[in-house]
């Protein structure tokens, strides 16, 4: 294959990926989501990061309502936050980064935002706000992930357990939710994603 018939191919999988992103955000289907998007802004051709960018200027364009619905969705610990960052930054593996926040939900509660700064900024409709009442949680969260994999792989499971054996209903959901997951996760290999998602999270935090 040569280099330009592998960026076109490159480019249109990340055209794909932004309308799947797209349809899943409005409740359309794929083949209406194309058209928005076509209509709304022509990508841009060439490597990956142009088409990151263009998917940042596609959810910066988004009414106020899904904006809305995006920030009521990050403000959910340890679910919601976690798909929320995995659609931003893709490919992003929400569960691993869910994982994480429930560790520390149980390791370090007293790290986590309180209920009401979370419930106020879910409404506000600006991602970046709540990234800044849970930037301690997300730098925990980093911090994690420099431990031996196997060393964090045991403290998952031992959370999992937890939740799964314990009486507190809304973590034994959860539980349930990342057992399987956690079951056919690749260690380094997840792990490394969440750290590079964990890494431009951060670093967009320090350059707004």
């Amino acid at each position: 294959m040569t280099r330009d018939k592998h960026r076109r191919s490159v480019t249109d999988r990340a055209r794909r990926r932004a309308i799947r992103a797209h349809a899943a955000t409005l409740g359309v289907p794929y083949s209406v989501a194309a058209r928005l998007l076509t209509t709304q802004a022509s990508p841009p051709t060439g490597e990956p990061d142009s088409h990151r960018a263009w998917l940042f200027a596609m959810r910066e364009s988004r009414p106020f309502a899904l904006r809305q619905r995006d920030t009521r969705l990050a403000a959910g610990l340890p679910l919601g936050r976690a798909a929320h960052l995995a659609e931003r930054f893709p490919p992003g593996d929400g569960a691993v980064l869910a994982m994480l926040y429930a560790l520390l939900q149980h390791e370090s509660p007293a790290i986590l935002p309180s209920a009401e700064q979370l419930a106020w900024v879910a409404e506000l409709g600006e991602e970046t706000a709540v990234d800044f009442v849970c930037a301690d949680l997300d730098r925990a969260a980093r911090s994690l992930l420099d431990l031996d994999p196997w060393q964090l792989c045991t403290k998952i499971e031992a959370v999992i357990v937890a939740g799964l054996t314990g009486t507190d209903r809304s973590k034994r959901d959860v539980a349930k939710a990342l057992s399987p997951e956690f079951r056919t996760m690749i260690p380094r290999r997840s792990f490394e994603a969440a750290r590079n998602l964990f890494d431009e999270l951060l670093d967009s935090a320090v350059n707004a």
